[in-house]
């Protein structure tokens, strides 16, 4: 009988423990999320703020750890610092606002004597609440009589008042008490929790490795350092950056006379937490205080001045500098978030919007699974250039093309962009015209686009060169007369655009170029032939008959074939470019996989030394290409 011996353990991979598989188990997990984080608020906030407070503080651990201090000592000392600066900062900003309670009276009679100026300069004030007065008298003239039963009017109720004894001490002790004791608490949980997030810090993220999920450890492993890196740069950067902003705000209220200068600060800082409402939520304060310590109109003007100019400088100098480009969400998904996150935690969530967000759009970064949180708050194009190109064709959008165009040739030459955007979203479309999916009319608004497109880009220019590179050899006369190079489109849907477009390349070049077919051999040949395909519209026998036909009409003349595919020949030739180089064993020619390449050779054909692209275009020849059939001109 055979030995039975039970069947080995499968091995443990790092494949996803804690994401869902199908979009609707996201789905569910997602509403289940929701229901947690509504219902849970009071165990969910001090925990994100822990978490929060750990990013922030994580940049100070290390720092100490470098000057060789244990962990925990490391960790100890940072809570304590960030506790001793975070309550001695409430308990100066409680002082200020007892100060600006105590002076309360006082403003108001200062904002009581500005208005009745106001009422007695133009007296619209008065003839405001005239009208709405007068609108209440009539609306209270309208109402029934008071009932009468039997003859006489009912009488009004007695009023009645109900006093509470007196509180006992241990009732005053109470509620004296539970206020304090929640918020205490709360503290007490949160600095636990950050001590303990610091010390555990690689078990933690070595459980998320394995909830995130990933096959590979040594990526994964990278991944969550790098994510977990660059939020604490962030929130350390941001945190100090509102708490240099505040210091201002506070220094430049102080100048201006405003009081209680600090509290304002302490709010200006905070509230550059909350995206959008928090500037107005932080000037509201020190408007109302410059209407109520100044009689005439210049500390408030001043005001105004300090935040209109403060946050347009933080937002579009100081924070690019710091950041980047932003944050890395769109002004959509802050404004969701803000609203999404307010309706669950109050005023808490508005606060922890933005980093909340950023969270979640770096997670999406991250694990494959929850790509799509990126997609819905990232500011990142949600579609590539090719397919935005692509989109905006089938539009009929030529303007938003054009627009994506000007952005592309500010820091790309023509060529690069044409082979970078261009010519890849008229693959996707000629893949789609392949298979059946494009439209007629859909085809028809996008060949008007395009072509539109490349009359507007005759007006573009190149990019300057950085200085110091070699001036660019200019091209021989003889190869300045129009039809001197002959760029021929292939039968694919979209070649005679490509043709177009590598003739607009070279035109700007220097060369005269003629876009067309050959009907008959003309009385001054070309100087050379530009066979235009894109892989995949033409087939290998179409491509070597026209090739061989150009041949006929024009012989002895030199033949480039550009045979453009989406990997630029990079992995592997395509089915066009092996027939193509097949062709060539028995005739000199020269195959180019994008314009860039098929631009050099025809600059080597002409005998110039290859050189860096003009910053202007050069002239074009009289007549404009044209598609289709067109003989060279005498």
């Amino acid at each position: 009988m055979p030995e039975t011996r039970p069947a080995p353990a499968p091995p443990r991979g790092l494949s996803a423990a804690g994401t869902p598989a199908s979009g609707l188990q996201m789905l569910q997990g997602a509403l289940l999320v929701i229901a947690v984080l509504y219902f849970g608020q009071d165990l969910l906030v001090p925990l994100v703020l822990a978490v929060l407070l750990a990013f922030v503080l994580a940049p100070v651990v290390r720092l100490l750890r470098r000057v060789r201090m244990p962990r925990s000592m490391a960790v100890v000392i940072s809570v304590l610092l960030a506790c001793a600066i975070i309550f001695g900062i409430g308990g100066l900003m409680g002082r200020q606002a007892t100060m600006l309670a105590e002076n309360l009276p006082s403003y108001q009679t200062t904002i009581r004597e500005k208005l009745s100026g106001l009422q007695s300069a133009g007296g619209w004030i008065d003839r405001l609440s005239g009208a709405v007065q007068a609108v209440g008298h009539g609306m209270g003239s309208r109402e029934d009589p008071a009932p009468v039963v039997s003859g006489d009017p009912v009488r009004p109720p007695m009023p009645v008042e109900i006093h509470t004894p007196d509180p006992t001490p241990i009732e005053m002790l109470r509620r004296v008490a539970e206020p304090l004791l929640g918020p205490l608490a709360t503290a007490g949980i949160v600095v636990i929790l950050v001590i303990f997030i610091l010390l555990y810090r690689e078990d933690l993220r070595d459980r998320l490795i394995r909830l995130a999920g990933a096959r590979d450890l040594h990526r994964t492993m990278a991944a969550m350092d790098d994510a977990a890196y660059r939020l604490s740069r962030f929130f350390l950067a941001q945190t100090g950056m509102n708490a240099l902003f505040g210091l201002f705000i506070a220094a430049a209220l102080w100048a201006i006379g405003i009081p209680n200068p600090l509290l304002w600060g302490f709010v200006a800082g905070l509230m550059r937490f909350v995206p959008f409402i928090g500037v107005f939520i932080t000037v509201s304060g020190p408007v109302l205080l410059a209407l109520a310590v100044d009689p005439g109109w210049a500390t408030l003007i001043w005001v105004l001045v300090l935040f209109g100019i403060s946050e347009m400088l933080m937002g579009q100098v100081v924070e690019p500098m710091v950041f980047g480009h932003s944050t890395g969400l769109s002004p959509i998904a802050v404004i969701a978030a803000a609203t999404f996150w307010t309706w669950l935690w109050g005023p808490v969530g508005l606060l922890l919007a933005v980093p909340l967000t950023v969270c979640l759009v770096v997670l999406g970064r991250h694990v494959d699974r929850l790509e799509f949180l990126e997609v819905m708050l990232g500011d990142r194009p949600p579609l590539d250039p090719e397919e935005t190109f692509y989109q905006r064709a089938l539009a009929g959008d030529s303007n938003a093309l054009a627009e994506q165009a000007e952005r592309c040739l500010k820091d790309k030459p023509l060529a690069d962009y044409l082979d970078a955007v261009a010519l890849p979203a008229l693959r996707l479309a000629q893949a789609d015209a392949v298979h059946g999916a494009l439209r007629p009319e859909r085809r028809d608004a996008l060949l008007r686009s395009v072509e539109l497109l490349i009359e507007d880009l005759e007006e573009e220019e190149d990019p300057v060169p950085p200085d110091g590179e070699t001036p660019q050899e200019p091209i021989p006369a003889a190869w300045h007369v129009p039809g001197a190079v002959l760029c021929l489109p292939g039968r694919g849907p979209f070649d005679a655009l490509a043709a177009n477009m590598l003739g607009q390349v070279l035109a700007r070049r220097g060369f005269g170029v003629q876009v067309g077919g050959v009907s008959a051999v003309p009385g001054a040949p070309p100087r050379l032939i530009c066979l235009c395909l894109l892989e995949g519209g033409s087939s290998s026998a179409t491509a070597r008959y026209l090739l061989r036909r150009a041949r006929r009409r024009l012989p002895g003349v030199p033949a480039i074939a550009l045979a453009w595919s989406p990997d630029g020949g990079g992995e592997s030739d395509g089915v066009l470019a092996k027939a193509l180089r097949a062709e060539g064993e028995s005739a000199p020619l020269q195959l180019a996989m994008n314009l860039a390449e098929a631009l050099d050779l025809a600059v080597e054909a002409s005998g110039t030394a290859p050189a860096p692209v003009l910053t202007a275009p050069a002239p074009r020849p009289e007549a404009p290409p044209s598609i289709g059939v067109a003989p060279a001109p005498a």
